[in-house]
């Protein structure tokens, strides 16, 4: 209950609590790594293959040590994709645990490596686009920068 005797939902709270945090212009998922701040070095590493997005802490942390064969509490960021495109989880460790996001688009598909196998790796900057559903792999100016002369 507030102070003036109206009830408080949860749902109503957490939408509150989303729109005051979030950075104009960003969603959610880059809100969340724009806040927490990757330590330089960090590398982004994207699982090439489609994965199981029913996968949780556990299964994602084994996918990155067998398939990836990397440390997922090394501290890099791990990316994965579903079968259809329109969803990523991102895991990640900060050293004393593990932090899992997940993404849908309502609209496109997430930009993906051609390759089958393996992974590739991103820059923080790629991630914030990957993200936000731009091609990360070509990005275009929306201007031109002209000759001051």
């Amino acid at each position: 209950m507030r102070s003036d005797g109206k009830r408080v939902y949860a749902a109503d709270f957490k939408a509150e609590l989303v729109r005051q945090c979030l950075i104009p212009g960003t969603s959610v998922a880059a809100t969340a790594m724009a806040v927490i701040g990757l330590p330089s070095g960090t590398r982004v590493w994207i699982a090439a293959c489609h994965t199981d997005l029913r996968k949780g802490f556990d299964g994602l942390a084994a996918q990155v040590q067998t398939a990836l064969a990397a440390n997922p509490h090394s501290g890099h960021v791990f990316v994965f994709r579903g079968r259809r495109g329109d969803i990523i989880k991102v895991l990640w460790s900060d050293g004393q645990e593990l932090l899992l996001l997940a993404k849908r688009l309502e609209n496109g598909r997430f930009v993906w490596p051609q390759a089958t196998s393996g992974s590739v790796w991103l820059t923080p900057a790629q991630l914030s686009m990957l993200l936000e559903g731009i091609d990360w792999r070509m990005p275009a100016r929306t201007w031109r920068p002209e000759m001051v002369v």
